[in-house]
């Protein structure tokens, strides 16, 4: 079977550099963790992590609508395509946030660590009870000035398409009354497909769209938020 020279690349180059920068950043902003509470630092260290990322991968991104990014807090919701979705977004979103993701990555060693410790936030999927006390948490922190980054489609996209949307994301904003951010990602899934090593080089693109207010709103609004959010992405996709 012959090898093409993108895949050699890939395999020589780009993969090994990708697991040195993550493992080199990772053990820095370990090690500023206790001596940063809020988790500002680390989050800066991210940042320069998913730069240099995008630098290795020669991945260049563009941005439209950047000026739609409201001042935090937020709810922040885009589509899930590739495990490469999420340099992208902490590359290129200059704002604090912080994640709510499923738990079961707060129990990896060393990587759950260093979520908890960065102040991102867990959710219990498998438990409707638990998970409801990780969103009113979640909202409290966001009450208090933080935004929230969810991939509302919980899981990769294998086929490409726009998945459903769980409501959590849409229940914490609604909660906290702050604004939801759509956000599409395009390309991602050509960099680096579901099931695949082969990291490619390429364009990304991120697109913004209006802030979606959630001001007056309650609880039994968060279907009815989440299907307007995922029809706005839907059109951010196919926008020329």
């Amino acid at each position: 079977m012959k090898l093409s020279a993108s895949y050699l690349r890939a395999l020589l180059w780009t993969d090994p550099q990708v697991l040195l920068a993550t493992a080199a950043y990772g053990a820095w902003s370990w090690s500023v963790s206790r001596r940063d509470p809020d988790g500002s630092r680390q989050h800066a260290i991210a940042r320069r992590w998913a730069r240099r990322l995008l630098s290795i991968a020669r991945v260049e991104v563009e941005v439209d609508g950047r000026e739609r990014l409201p001042h935090p807090p937020a709810v922040l919701v885009a589509n899930h395509l590739s495990y490469f979705d999420t340099p992208v977004i902490f590359a290129e979103l200059d704002l604090p946030f912080r994640i709510l993701a499923l738990d079961g990555l707060f129990r990896i060693p060393f990587l759950g660590g260093h979520l908890r410790r960065a102040q991102h936030i867990p959710v219990v999927q498998s438990d409707p009870r638990a998970a409801m006390r990780s969103l009113l948490r979640a909202a409290e922190r966001v009450k208090r000035g933080e935004s929230v980054f969810i991939f509302p489609e919980a899981h990769r996209s294998l086929s490409g398409e726009l998945q459903p949307f769980f409501s959590g994301a849409f229940l914490l904003a609604l909660k906290a009354q702050v604004p939801v951010v759509p956000l599409a990602l395009v390309g991602t899934r050509e960099i680096l497909p579901p099931g695949s090593h082969h990291l490619r080089p390429g364009r990304v693109r991120l697109r913004v769209g209006a802030p979606i207010a959630t001001t007056g709103l309650d609880s039994s609004q968060a279907a009815a938020l989440a299907a307007q959010a995922r029809a706005r992405i839907g059109h951010l996709l196919i926008e020329k």
